[in-house]
Protein backbone atom coordinates (compact mmCIF):
# COMPACT_ATOMS: atom_id res chain seq x y z
CA UNK A 1 0.00 0.00 0.00
CA UNK A 2 1.38 2.94 -1.30
CA UNK A 3 1.88 6.56 0.67
CA UNK A 4 0.37 5.52 4.16
CA UNK A 5 2.85 6.96 5.95
CA UNK A 6 1.66 9.90 8.48
CA UNK A 7 3.69 13.56 8.59
CA UNK A 8 2.33 15.77 11.70
CA UNK A 9 3.32 19.18 11.52
CA UNK A 10 5.11 21.60 14.54
CA UNK A 11 5.39 18.19 16.25
CA UNK A 12 7.17 20.28 19.76
CA UNK A 13 5.87 18.89 22.36
CA UNK A 14 2.72 16.59 21.14
CA UNK A 15 4.24 13.15 22.54
CA UNK A 16 0.85 11.66 23.06
CA UNK A 17 -0.52 12.69 19.84
CA UNK A 18 2.38 10.98 17.68
CA UNK A 19 2.21 7.80 19.97
CA UNK A 20 -1.17 7.66 19.12
CA UNK A 21 -0.92 7.81 15.52
CA UNK A 22 1.92 5.39 15.98
CA UNK A 23 -0.33 3.03 17.89
CA UNK A 24 -3.55 2.80 15.22
CA UNK A 25 -0.64 2.39 12.28
CA UNK A 26 0.52 -0.40 13.98
CA UNK A 27 -3.18 -1.76 14.05
CA UNK A 28 -3.77 -0.79 10.53
CA UNK A 29 -0.66 -0.13 8.67
CA UNK A 30 1.81 -2.05 10.04
CA UNK A 31 5.21 -1.56 7.79
CA UNK A 32 3.83 2.38 7.94
CA UNK A 33 5.27 5.36 10.08
CA UNK A 34 4.76 8.50 11.44
CA UNK A 35 7.33 11.67 10.73
CA UNK A 36 7.17 14.99 12.39
CA UNK A 37 8.40 18.31 11.08
CA UNK A 38 9.82 20.95 13.49
CA UNK A 39 12.02 24.14 13.52
CA UNK A 40 14.50 22.37 15.98
CA UNK A 41 13.33 18.89 16.15
CA UNK A 42 16.66 17.48 18.29
CA UNK A 43 14.92 19.71 20.85
CA UNK A 44 11.39 18.61 20.23
CA UNK A 45 10.08 15.84 22.46
CA UNK A 46 7.66 14.63 19.83
CA UNK A 47 10.23 14.23 17.08
CA UNK A 48 12.63 12.46 19.12
CA UNK A 49 9.29 9.58 19.68
CA UNK A 50 8.45 9.40 15.71
CA UNK A 51 9.72 7.30 13.75
CA UNK A 52 11.50 9.76 11.60
CA UNK A 53 11.58 13.78 11.62
CA UNK A 54 12.99 16.59 9.52
CA UNK A 55 13.56 19.91 10.64
CA UNK A 56 11.96 22.88 8.42
CA UNK A 57 11.73 26.44 8.22
CA UNK A 58 9.41 28.91 10.05
CA UNK A 59 5.95 28.54 8.58
CA UNK A 60 6.27 32.47 7.37
CA UNK A 61 9.49 31.46 5.16
CA UNK A 62 8.27 31.58 1.12
CA UNK A 63 9.55 27.76 0.52
CA UNK A 64 7.63 26.46 3.75
CA UNK A 65 5.05 24.51 1.60
CA UNK A 66 7.51 23.28 -1.16
CA UNK A 67 10.08 22.02 0.99
CA UNK A 68 6.95 20.17 3.18
CA UNK A 69 5.92 18.64 0.07
CA UNK A 70 9.28 17.45 -1.08
CA UNK A 71 9.01 15.53 2.58
CA UNK A 72 5.65 14.10 1.43
CA UNK A 73 7.53 12.85 -1.84
CA UNK A 74 10.15 11.30 -0.64
CA UNK A 75 8.59 9.57 2.18
CA UNK A 76 5.33 7.65 0.93
CA UNK A 77 3.28 10.25 3.31
CA UNK A 78 -0.66 10.14 2.68
CA UNK A 79 -1.94 11.85 5.79
CA UNK A 80 -0.53 15.58 6.79
CA UNK A 81 -1.58 16.84 9.94
CA UNK A 82 -1.17 20.03 11.44
CA UNK A 83 -0.88 21.47 14.92
CA UNK A 84 -0.71 25.13 15.16
CA UNK A 85 -3.01 27.74 14.20
CA UNK A 86 -0.29 29.85 12.44
CA UNK A 87 0.00 27.64 8.88
CA UNK A 88 -3.65 26.63 8.83
CA UNK A 89 -4.23 29.00 5.92
CA UNK A 90 -1.46 28.83 4.00
CA UNK A 91 -1.67 25.14 4.13
CA UNK A 92 -5.57 25.04 3.44
CA UNK A 93 -4.49 27.13 0.43
CA UNK A 94 -2.26 24.59 -0.99
CA UNK A 95 -4.57 21.44 -0.38
CA UNK A 96 -4.71 21.02 -4.00
CA UNK A 97 -1.17 20.86 -4.45
CA UNK A 98 -0.64 18.60 -2.03
CA UNK A 99 -3.93 16.22 -3.07
CA UNK A 100 -1.72 16.14 -6.55
CA UNK A 101 0.84 14.07 -4.99
CA UNK A 102 -1.33 11.46 -3.30
CA UNK A 103 -1.02 13.21 0.17
CA UNK A 104 -4.15 14.57 2.23
CA UNK A 105 -3.98 17.40 3.95
CA UNK A 106 -6.43 17.10 7.19
CA UNK A 107 -7.69 20.55 6.67
CA UNK A 108 -10.43 22.63 6.51
CA UNK A 109 -11.96 24.80 4.09
CA UNK A 110 -9.64 27.87 3.59
CA UNK A 111 -13.81 30.25 4.30
CA UNK A 112 -14.09 28.47 7.87
CA UNK A 113 -10.49 29.12 9.04
CA UNK A 114 -10.34 32.60 7.99
CA UNK A 115 -13.80 32.67 10.40
CA UNK A 116 -11.88 30.60 12.76
CA UNK A 117 -8.55 32.94 12.61
CA UNK A 118 -10.16 36.01 13.68
CA UNK A 119 -12.37 36.48 16.81
CA UNK A 120 -14.63 39.06 15.64
CA UNK A 121 -15.59 36.94 12.34
CA UNK A 122 -16.15 33.64 15.30
CA UNK A 123 -18.70 35.36 17.08
CA UNK A 124 -20.38 35.45 13.06
CA UNK A 125 -19.95 32.09 13.11
CA UNK A 126 -21.10 31.09 16.72
CA UNK A 127 -24.28 33.60 15.85
CA UNK A 128 -25.13 31.29 12.27
CA UNK A 129 -25.06 28.28 14.20
CA UNK A 130 -27.54 29.37 17.01
CA UNK A 131 -24.76 29.58 19.59
CA UNK A 132 -24.45 32.20 22.19
CA UNK A 133 -21.27 34.10 22.44
CA UNK A 134 -19.01 36.75 24.77
CA UNK A 135 -20.46 40.09 23.66
CA UNK A 136 -17.53 41.86 21.68
CA UNK A 137 -17.29 45.81 23.16
CA UNK A 138 -16.92 48.87 20.71
CA UNK A 139 -13.83 50.69 21.66
CA UNK A 140 -15.58 53.95 22.09
CA UNK A 141 -17.84 52.10 24.90
CA UNK A 142 -15.89 49.60 27.21
CA UNK A 143 -17.65 48.25 29.78
CA UNK A 144 -15.51 46.66 32.99
CA UNK A 145 -14.63 44.36 33.84
CA UNK A 146 -13.79 42.90 30.38
CA UNK A 147 -11.20 40.55 28.56
CA UNK A 148 -8.73 41.30 26.08
CA UNK A 149 -7.03 39.50 23.67
CA UNK A 150 -5.92 39.54 20.30
CA UNK A 151 -8.06 38.90 17.22
CA UNK A 152 -5.80 36.33 16.01
CA UNK A 153 -4.19 35.20 18.80
CA UNK A 154 -3.32 31.42 19.59
CA UNK A 155 -2.13 29.61 22.95
CA UNK A 156 -3.66 32.26 25.29
CA UNK A 157 -0.50 34.80 24.40
CA UNK A 158 -1.60 38.57 25.03
CA UNK A 159 -4.96 37.25 26.88
CA UNK A 160 -5.89 38.97 30.19
CA UNK A 161 -8.79 40.14 31.98
CA UNK A 162 -9.13 44.24 32.53
CA UNK A 163 -11.76 44.21 35.86
CA UNK A 164 -11.35 47.79 36.35
CA UNK A 165 -10.68 50.63 33.95
CA UNK A 166 -7.24 51.84 35.43
CA UNK A 167 -5.78 48.51 34.65
CA UNK A 168 -6.16 49.67 30.61
CA UNK A 169 -2.81 51.32 29.48
CA UNK A 170 -2.67 52.94 26.49
CA UNK A 171 -0.21 49.85 25.00
CA UNK A 172 -3.69 47.78 25.62
CA UNK A 173 -6.19 50.20 24.07
CA UNK A 174 -4.15 51.76 21.16
CA UNK A 175 -2.81 47.91 19.82
CA UNK A 176 -5.14 47.55 17.17
CA UNK A 177 -5.22 43.74 17.01
CA UNK A 178 -7.20 44.03 20.56
CA UNK A 179 -10.54 43.38 20.96
CA UNK A 180 -12.29 43.24 24.20
CA UNK A 181 -14.90 41.36 24.74
CA UNK A 182 -17.64 40.35 28.13
CA UNK A 183 -15.49 38.79 30.79
CA UNK A 184 -16.96 35.53 32.05
CA UNK A 185 -17.09 34.93 36.01
CA UNK A 186 -16.56 32.12 38.15
CA UNK A 187 -20.11 31.31 37.56
CA UNK A 188 -19.17 29.57 34.20
CA UNK A 189 -17.11 26.35 33.92
CA UNK A 190 -14.37 26.60 30.82
CA UNK A 191 -15.20 23.32 28.29
CA UNK A 192 -13.00 22.68 24.92
CA UNK A 193 -14.96 20.01 23.21
CA UNK A 194 -13.02 18.22 20.36
CA UNK A 195 -15.09 17.05 17.88
CA UNK A 196 -14.49 14.82 14.25
CA UNK A 197 -15.85 15.64 10.99
CA UNK A 198 -15.57 12.77 8.49
CA UNK A 199 -13.85 13.52 4.87
CA UNK A 200 -17.40 14.44 3.81
CA UNK A 201 -17.77 17.17 6.74
CA UNK A 202 -20.58 15.44 8.79
CA UNK A 203 -19.88 15.24 12.40
CA UNK A 204 -19.37 12.17 14.28
CA UNK A 205 -18.34 12.44 17.50
CA UNK A 206 -18.14 15.32 19.99
CA UNK A 207 -16.73 15.01 23.62
CA UNK A 208 -16.71 17.93 26.14
CA UNK A 209 -13.72 18.20 28.45
CA UNK A 210 -14.02 20.54 31.17
CA UNK A 211 -11.18 22.37 32.20
CA UNK A 212 -10.40 22.45 35.78
CA UNK A 213 -6.82 23.39 35.64
CA UNK A 214 -5.15 25.46 32.64
CA UNK A 215 -1.15 26.01 32.22
CA UNK A 216 0.27 28.06 29.46
CA UNK A 217 -2.83 27.87 27.60
CA UNK A 218 -3.35 24.31 27.77
CA UNK A 219 -5.09 22.31 29.73
CA UNK A 220 -3.87 20.43 32.63
CA UNK A 221 -6.27 18.89 34.68
CA UNK A 222 -9.62 17.65 32.59
CA UNK A 223 -12.72 15.64 33.00
CA UNK A 224 -14.91 14.36 29.80
CA UNK A 225 -18.24 15.14 30.52
CA UNK A 226 -22.12 14.21 28.88
CA UNK A 227 -24.41 16.99 29.97
CA UNK A 228 -26.11 19.70 28.72
CA UNK A 229 -23.00 20.81 26.70
CA UNK A 230 -23.29 17.79 24.74
CA UNK A 231 -26.85 18.15 24.39
CA UNK A 232 -26.47 21.81 23.23
CA UNK A 233 -23.74 21.50 20.69
CA UNK A 234 -24.68 18.20 19.24
CA UNK A 235 -26.96 19.07 16.60
CA UNK A 236 -25.91 22.54 16.62
CA UNK A 237 -22.40 21.91 15.28
CA UNK A 238 -23.74 19.47 12.77
CA UNK A 239 -24.03 22.68 10.61
CA UNK A 240 -20.39 23.90 10.90
CA UNK A 241 -19.92 23.70 6.95
CA UNK A 242 -16.51 23.07 5.75
CA UNK A 243 -14.98 21.51 8.46
CA UNK A 244 -13.23 18.19 8.03
CA UNK A 245 -10.74 16.18 10.83
CA UNK A 246 -10.53 17.07 14.40
CA UNK A 247 -12.07 20.11 15.53
CA UNK A 248 -11.88 22.46 19.01
CA UNK A 249 -14.26 24.65 20.03
CA UNK A 250 -14.13 25.88 23.43
CA UNK A 251 -17.20 27.00 25.75
CA UNK A 252 -18.81 28.59 29.04
CA UNK A 253 -21.08 26.92 30.51
CA UNK A 254 -23.05 27.80 33.71
CA UNK A 255 -24.36 25.46 35.15
CA UNK A 256 -27.08 27.24 37.56
CA UNK A 257 -28.62 28.91 34.51
CA UNK A 258 -27.74 26.30 32.05
CA UNK A 259 -26.28 29.15 29.70
CA UNK A 260 -23.58 28.13 27.01
CA UNK A 261 -21.46 30.68 25.46
CA UNK A 262 -19.10 29.66 22.39
CA UNK A 263 -15.65 31.30 22.93
CA UNK A 264 -12.92 29.83 19.90
CA UNK A 265 -13.10 27.06 16.97
CA UNK A 266 -9.81 25.81 16.56
CA UNK A 267 -9.96 23.35 13.31
CA UNK A 268 -6.81 21.65 13.92
CA UNK A 269 -6.36 19.10 17.27
CA UNK A 270 -6.18 20.61 20.29
CA UNK A 271 -3.71 20.17 23.06
CA UNK A 272 -6.34 18.65 25.19
CA UNK A 273 -6.95 16.19 22.65
CA UNK A 274 -5.52 13.12 24.79
CA UNK A 275 -8.32 13.13 27.19
CA UNK A 276 -10.71 12.58 24.42
CA UNK A 277 -8.54 9.58 23.35
CA UNK A 278 -7.97 7.79 26.16
CA UNK A 279 -12.07 8.03 27.15
CA UNK A 280 -11.89 5.94 23.31
CA UNK A 281 -13.08 8.30 20.89
CA UNK A 282 -9.92 7.51 18.62
CA UNK A 283 -9.73 10.18 15.92
CA UNK A 284 -5.86 8.88 14.49
CA UNK A 285 -7.30 5.67 14.11
CA UNK A 286 -10.65 6.95 12.16
CA UNK A 287 -8.70 8.81 9.93
CA UNK A 288 -6.73 5.72 8.91
CA UNK A 289 -9.78 3.77 8.29
CA UNK A 290 -11.28 6.70 6.55
CA UNK A 291 -7.89 7.82 4.07
CA UNK A 292 -6.10 4.50 3.71
CA UNK A 293 -8.45 2.18 3.92
CA UNK A 294 -11.85 3.75 2.33
CA UNK A 295 -13.77 3.27 5.78
CA UNK A 296 -16.79 4.98 6.65
CA UNK A 297 -16.68 6.12 10.01
CA UNK A 298 -20.49 6.31 11.61
CA UNK A 299 -21.64 8.58 14.31
CA UNK A 300 -19.84 7.28 17.55
CA UNK A 301 -20.99 8.93 21.03
CA UNK A 302 -19.89 5.30 23.17
CA UNK A 303 -16.51 7.47 24.97
CA UNK A 304 -15.90 7.18 28.44
CA UNK A 305 -18.11 9.86 30.31
CA UNK A 306 -16.66 11.67 33.63
CA UNK A 307 -12.73 10.71 32.85
CA UNK A 308 -10.34 12.49 34.87
CA UNK A 309 -7.08 13.91 33.24
CA UNK A 310 -4.17 14.75 35.23
CA UNK A 311 -1.29 15.80 33.19
CA UNK A 312 2.20 15.97 34.98
CA UNK A 313 5.69 16.64 33.50
CA UNK A 314 7.54 13.59 31.95
CA UNK A 315 10.87 13.71 30.28
CA UNK A 316 12.09 12.54 26.84
CA UNK A 317 15.85 11.17 27.04
CA UNK A 318 18.30 10.81 24.02
CA UNK A 319 21.90 10.28 23.90
CA UNK A 320 25.09 11.56 22.73
CA UNK A 321 23.37 14.59 21.87
CA UNK A 322 25.82 17.04 19.89
CA UNK A 323 24.44 20.45 20.71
Amino acid sequence: MKNTNILILSAGRRVELVQEFKESLAIYCKDSIVITTDMYPDLSAACQVAHKYFKVPRVTAPNYIDCLKKICAANNVGLVIPTIDTELLLLSASKEEFLNLGVNLIISDAALIEMCRDKRITRQLFTSLAIDSPVIYERNDLQFPCFCKPYDGSCSVGAMPLLSEDKLTDDIYENEKNIFMELMGKEYKEYTVDAYYNRNGQLTCLVPRERLEVRGGEVSKGVTRFNEVYAYLKDRLCNLKNAIGCITVQVFFNPTTGKIKGLEINPRFGGGYPLAHAAGANYPEWLIREYFLGEKINFFDGWLKNLLMLRYDAKVLVNDYPG
